[in-house]
């Protein structure tokens, strides 16, 4: 498959190792253009491109870019494509988003709105990156570590699961697009250890989050 991935910071590159280390084919890109990312090439093993240029590339796409960037995605290209949402909101990083501060919407209905005619899936913001690279383990192995996603589109779903699974992880579903608010930073389950059940059980107890001002 290929993966497009807009970011190339932590999440971008760590998702972009793993998902190369599977057989994917991917390419890098940011906002400041390939040359930046020269030496991502023999770091990663990827192809580097414009954030258009990955976007065309993709059969899926991953956002991997500082929530409060959202709006510079680009809109046309991802048109019917899988996109996987990453994103977590911090205030000190992002500004103010008072929808998010509200619990009105989630970080990934706000990606939504933006791109109306894609398939949003979240996923891989409920884990640091160090954790996704060294935590991973063959299915079945006992203590797996399980990692939520959301999302309104079937076959995203079960495409998110698959990474999910070819890095190490055991995944659980928390429903629709909407309900991705129960992993979102402040919430149990957000950046925790745990398995699958332990993980089910967090997102079935979690109440609304509200980000404090």
């Amino acid at each position: 498959m290929k993966i497009g991935i807009i970011g190339a910071g932590f999440v971008g590159r760590a998702i972009g190792k793993l998902a190369v280390r599977a057989g994917h084919q991917v390419m890098l890109s940011n906002s400041r253009g390939p040359h930046t990312l020269f030496s991502m090439r023999h770091a990663v093993g990827c192809e580097v491109g414009t954030v258009d240029e990955a976007a065309a590339f993709g059969d899926i796409v991953v956002i991997a870019i500082p929530l409060a960037a959202y709006r510079s995605v680009p809109v046309a290209v991802l048109n019917g494509k899988v996109v996987i949402d990453t994103d977590n909101y911090y205030p000190d990083r992002d500004g103010q988003i008072v929808e998010l501060d509200d619990g009105k919407i989630t970080t990934s209905e706000l990606l939504a709105r933006h791109l109306p005619q894609s398939r949003i899936i979240k996923a891989f913001n409920a884990i640091t990156m160090n954790d996704l690279e060294k935590d991973g383990l063959p299915a079945g192995a006992g203590e797996r570590r399980a990692l939520p996603l959301a999302g309104d589109d079937e076959e995203g779903k079960t495409i998110a699961k698959t990474l999910y699974n070819q890095f190490g992880f055991d995944a659980v579903d928390a429903g629709n697009l909407a309900e991705g608010w129960r992993f979102e930073r402040g919430t149990p389950a957000y950046c925790v250890r745990m398995t699958a059940a332990e993980l089910e059980a967090a997102l079935a107890k979690v109440q609304r989050h509200i980000v404090d001002a």
